[in-house]
């Protein structure tokens, strides 16, 4: 069991729908992601899920589970997991360092 910090992007393609439009996909995902109280960050292209290892994992196959149960018989994900043990960061202290290096 890992229970190390982790952030990661998360992005689950639902293969076969019957629209080339997935919005009712990720709505779903995210309350599924809501429901697990985690924070978590949309974007254009994904979620990033920041929280303990074994919770993060666990909603991101939680999701799966959902998605499969409102009927999408395959999906593919793209998920990155990063950790790190120096200092806690969150997605927008990630998205501020690089900004404040851009106004200089």
């Amino acid at each position: 069991m890992t229970t190390l910090h982790c952030l990661a992007d998360v992005c689950l393609i639902p293969i076969g729908t019957t629209t080339t439009s997935v919005s009712d996909e990720v709505a779903e995902v995210v309350r599924v992601v809501k429901e697990s109280g985690l924070h978590y960050v949309l974007h254009s292209a994904g979620t990033t899920i920041e929280g303990p290892w074994n919770e993060v994992t666990a909603v991101i196959g939680r999701a799966h589970e959902r998605l499969h149960s409102k009927g999408v018989l395959r999906i593919q994900s793209d998920i990155r997991i990063g950790t790190r043990i120096d200092k806690k960061q969150s997605p927008q202290d990630k998205i501020d360092s690089v900004m404040t290096k851009l106004s200089k």
